[in-house]
């Protein structure tokens, strides 16, 4: 399950003495892991075509972020969201829209209005994962009927606190505490998976990652893990909070 990065960790195997087990790989993305998008025109420059057997799923300017004068993120926003819609939160991507999602994601970093997330109350609640490059949070090793439809992440920026959530069929869920490298960045230390939402299996003291929140706003959350991956959530409860 993902911190949006969701936080993303190494990969984690835990066993216990119970029964059940817990997923081989368990990761902080914004599942966390923020509940957008109208492409915007590039008249201003000129796109990159590619041969007809390389033509990519969407068009998209390859000139860096620093040429788009306007600081409003709004079309951006619309333009990653709409990118992002048939790709089944990023399980259906190919390195191709993996290379898109992330350039466009790239622009929206750079007119990103809150510039010290940890320290703002948007950072708090509930947020869903609405994308990602993480193949473990994704689990598309499995076949679809065994993996999760939905992922949540929760952050409380008061307590220093997260919880990565798993919908159905299987209800995983694991709590963490974070500690900030910097006014963007946290170090995640996970202490509890809960398997089926219910049993308690202490994490093991490896259970560590890394998580790097470069984009926030009211709607949306962009989020950058310690192993290269990328997450995209959006808010879906803005009064829930971490339980203690």
């Amino acid at each position: 399950m993902a911190l949006s990065s969701l936080l993303s960790p190494q990969p984690v195997q835990v066993s216990s003495t119970s029964t059940h087990s817990i997923p081989k790989h368990y990761h902080f993305s914004h599942s966390t892991s923020v509940s957008l998008q109208n492409t915007p025109s590039f008249t201003s420059f000129p796109t990159i075509t590619c041969p007809q057997n390389q033509k990519w799923r969407t068009n998209v300017s390859f000139f860096p972020a620093f040429f788009n004068k306007t600081k409003d993120p709004t079309p951006i926003k619309q333009e990653l969201l709409e990118a992002i819609a048939p790709l089944d939160r990023g399980a259906d991507a190919t390195p191709e829209d993996q290379q898109i999602i992330d350039q466009i994601a790239r622009k929206l970093e750079a007119c990103n209005p809150t510039k010290e997330p940890l320290k703002s109350n948007l950072l708090n609640g509930k947020w869903e994962l609405i994308y990602t490059t993480s193949k473990s949070i994704l689990q598309t090793q499995r076949p679809k009927i065994l993996r999760s439809r939905v992922n949540y992440q929760a952050i409380n920026g008061d307590t220093l606190r997260a919880q990565n959530m798993e919908g159905w069929p299987f209800f995983n869920q694991v709590t963490a505490d974070l500690t900030p490298l910097n006014s963007r960045k946290v170090a995640v230390k996970f202490d509890y998976f809960k398997i089926g939402g219910i049993i308690p299996v202490k994490a093991p003291g490896r259970a560590r990652g890394e998580l790097e929140i470069t984009y926030l706003d009211e709607e949306l959350r962009v989020s950058r893990g310690d192993l290269g991956n990328l997450f995209v959530l959006k808010m879906v409860d803005p009064s829930y909070r971490v339980p203690t």
